[in-house]
């Protein structure tokens, strides 16, 4: 840590709240107390904590009570294996409850929990346990067999493997059984607030991982801008659909919610679109949490598709991921009677930080305004220093540093870490403007800009201009080498269904966005594909249609494939 980021908060504006919602741990804060013992001893116990809903059909409700009394299990278990306060486990599985219950069990016990998502390949896998320092390992059979068992025994740090389910290969544990003999009692490991509790891997844009540090103080900005962000009050019926692996499913996926006393949903399947609005349908889901990727798909499949289900238990819906094109905020207000809310936050700053809050007006393309507590600027670099633009003007997005979710360091890479403040600023990497009202607006990562005869492009601008054509489901925007210009902008696009390549709807698309952006900024060329290249948490991939339309080897950006952020 350096001097000018520090855990004092900017600004204390609401956070009080938060605190005072919370017990605390014998003079400390430990975040499984907070999302889990502390309803049980205040008489909540019997409350559905988390309800999950199978891949075949099963269904199964656990209290807050039960919760409790598995990561208890879980963390007994732990400790019967010789683990102990500040050791490390990664967990890699699918959406099961027991893999809820072992994240909160590990912060129970006092350890940091690191979550990978399971579809990585066994490279990913090794590269960040070999970072972390893995001391613990939950996971499935299947993973362990096809992608871990060949190294393990090269993680020198790595003590236990924990296999989901009764039986476990050798040199395993099957946690079921293990779960079954362990204590439901289990006293919480006293941690203070800067205790390390949660590591999360984001790859960024290009090289080694970086695994950000979280602290148990987070718990309290995770009460807070679950609170005030996303609305989660007690009984709230809430669906947030991103995977445990990823930074969100871990912030709005288990923490926030359990300590704002929610019945979360987790559903253990994929994506399907009817399978998605019976959920909401049947569960009266009243917040939907979820990404623009799959707010897309939806739209893909048009409005007749949602027509035979009733939305109305919906209160609140939000996106989260990446910028939310302006066309699908519409389209949620016409679908679903209200509009989806964008909000900005990173890997690195731990919870939400920018938000369309609950009652605020909602500007299709915005990314909404601060938190209280959370003072954003727009900042550009001069001579060394900082310089804070002024309304309209497109810099680079910075936080006053100091709110409780804030990253404490990149794991064993200080420097590193040190860049990302500069003159009493965390700097995003992200390009954005403030309007004359205090909203946000999301323009691109500084190195996705395009020059274009002297005019800056953001491809966002551009993407979302293509897809309000009817035609258009996804966009992907470039810019290739022009020796007038400096370079010219080239679109990428999917169709929607009843839609089919041809030069005329090329000119048709084209002219469209003509209209919208005029000639300098629209694309000179539009191209059709059947899919676009996605990051395993669903961005489109500019760098890598870049490097295909250029010829480049792909390998140099490679790990973008696993961007967590």
């Amino acid at each position: 840590m350096t001097e000018d980021t520090g855990t004092k908060p900017a600004s204390d504006d609401g956070w009080g709240e938060a605190r005072a919602m919370l017990d605390g741990w014998k003079g400390g804060l430990n975040i499984c107390h907070e999302a889990l013992d502390r309803h049980v001893i205040a008489g909540h116990g019997e409350q559905v904590a988390l309800r999950w809903l199978g891949k075949e059909g099963e269904r199964r409700d656990l209290t807050y009570a039960d919760m409790a009394s598995m990561a208890a299990r879980f963390a007994n278990v732990l400790a019967a294996h010789g683990l102990d306060k500040g050791d490390s486990l990664f967990a890699m599985a699918g959406r099961v409850p027991e893999l809820y219950a072992g994240a909160l069990g590990t912060l129970k016990a006092g350890m940091v929990f690191t979550p990978l998502f399971s579809a990585f390949g066994p490279d990913p896998i090794r590269m960040r346990m070999e970072i972390g320092g893995a001391n613990a390992l939950l996971t499935t059979e299947s993973i362990y067999r096809r992608k871990i068992a060949p190294w393990r025994d090269e993680i020198k740090t790595l003590k236990l493997v924990l296999i989901l389910g009764d039986e476990a290969p050798d040199g395993c544990v099957a946690l079921g059984p293990a779960m079954a003999a362990a204590s439901p009692v289990f006293e919480t490991v006293a941690t203070a607030p800067e205790d390390p509790a949660l590591i999360h891997f984001t790859s960024g844009t290009t090289g080694r991982p970086k695994g950000a540090v979280h602290v148990h103080q987070a718990v309290l900005y995770h009460a807070f801008s679950g609170r005030h962000a996303l609305d989660l009050t007690p009984g709230t019926r809430y669906w947030c659909t991103a995977d445990p692996g990823w930074v969100t499913g871990t912030s709005y996926g288990i923490i926030a919610p359990l300590v704002n006393r929610v019945t979360m949903l987790v559903d253990e399947a994929e994506f399907d679109l009817d399978r998605w609005y019976s959920i909401v349908q049947n569960e009266k889901v009243q917040v939907w949490y979820s990404a623009p990727t799959a707010i897309r798909m939806m739209m893909r499949a048009g409005r007749e598709a949602a027509a035979s289900y009733d939305f109305s238990g919906l209160r609140f819906l939000a996106s989260v991921g990446e910028p939310l094109n302006p066309e699908a905020v519409v389209w949620s207000e016409q679908v679903f009677g209200q509009p989806f809310h964008d909000n900005w936050w990173q890997t690195e700053t731990g919870g939400i930080m920018i938000a369309n809050r609950p009652g605020m007006e909602v500007r299709p393309g915005s990314m909404g305004k601060p938190l209280p507590g959370i003072e954003a600027g727009i900042v550009e670099r001069e001579d060394g220093t900082l310089r804070e633009l002024g309304t309209g003007e497109v810099g680079e997005l910075a936080l006053r540093p100091g709110w409780p979710s804030m990253m404490r360091a990149y794991l064993h890479e200080q420097a590193r870490y040190d860049k990302c403040f500069v003159d009493g600023w965390y700097l995003s990497g992200d390009l954005a403007m403030r309007d004359k009202d205090g909203y946000f607006w999301f323009v691109g990562r500084a190195d996705d800009l395009i020059k274009t005869s002297g005019h800056l492009i953001g491809p966002f601008e551009v993407e979302s201009a293509l897809i309000e054509h009817q035609a258009v489901a996804e966009a992907g925007v470039i810019g290739i080498p022009d020796e007038t210009a400096g370079e010219v902008v080239k679109a990428y696009v999917t169709l929607n269904p009843g839609f089919t390549p041809s030069e005329d709807l090329e000119r048709e698309i084209r002219g469209h966005a003509r209209k919208k952006l005029g000639p300098a900024v629209a694309p000179r060329e539009v191209v059709f594909r059947n899919t676009l290249p996605k990051t395993r948490s669903g961005k489109i991939m500019r760098r890598l249609l870049k490097a295909r339309e250029l010829g480049l080897p792909e390998g140099d950006i490679s790990t973008l494939e696993t961007d967590e952020t």
